[in-house]
C-alpha cells in the first residue's frame, strides 16, 4: 500500500515521504497512529498544504525531546524489589518499573520508551538502561537495582 508519512517513522521514512509499505502495517499501525495516510492524489496535495504546519510540530516535538533528554542524560533512578541474600530478585525490574520511577522523578516518560537490550534486571546492581524520547534522542540511564530483606 502506498502511504504518506506525517511523522518520521524508524525503517520506513521521513516526514513526507510516500512509501510503499505492507497493507496490515499501514492499516492496523500507521493509519490508526495518525503516522501516515494513503497516499492519493487528494491527500498527497493536502499533505503538500499541510507541510510546514506538519514540519514546523514535528521541530517542536524534536526540541522538546532534546531538551529533556539533556535532563535525564546520565541520571540514576533507584529501583527497590526484594532480593535473596544472593543478590537475585525475587522477580524482576521491567520497563513499567523504570517507566514509574522515572515519572516519580518529573519525568514523563512511557513504558514503551524505556529499551532494555538484554531483557528485564534480575540481580541487584548497576544497570544501563536507554529512553527514547523521540526517534532522534535516546538517553542512556543508570538503573540502580536495590534489594529489600525478603
Amino acid at each position: 500500500m502506498q502511504i504518506i508519512l506525517l511523522e518520521k517513522v524508524v525503517n520506513v521514512g521521513n516526514l513526507g515521504d510516500v512509501v510503499k509499505v505492507k497493507d496490515g502495517y499501514a492499516r492496523n499501525f500507521l493509519i490508526p497512529q495518525k503516522l501516515a495516510r494513503r497516499a492519493t492524489a487528494a491527500a498527497v496535495a493536502e499533505f503538500e498544504v499541510k507541510r510546514a504546519e506538519l514540519e514546523k510540530a514535528a521541530a517542536e516535538k524534536l526540541a522538546a525531546a532534546q531538551a529533556q533528554g539533556e535532563k535525564l542524560a546520565g541520571m540514576t533512578v533507584t529501583v527497590s524489589q526484594k532480593a535473596g541474600v544472593d543478590g537475585r530478585l525475587f522477580g524482576s525490574v521491567t520497563n513499567f518499573d523504570i517507566a514509574e520511577a522515572l515519572s516519580k522523578a518529573g519525568f514523563a516518560v512511557e513504558k514503551a520508551a524505556v529499551r532494555m537490550p538484554t531483557g528485564p534486571l534480575k540481580v541487584v546492581g548497576e544497570h544501563p538502561v536507554s529512553v527514547a524520547l523521540h526517534t532522534d534522542v535516546v538517553v542512556e540511564v543508570t538503573v540502580a537495582v536495590v534489594g529489600e530483606a525478603a
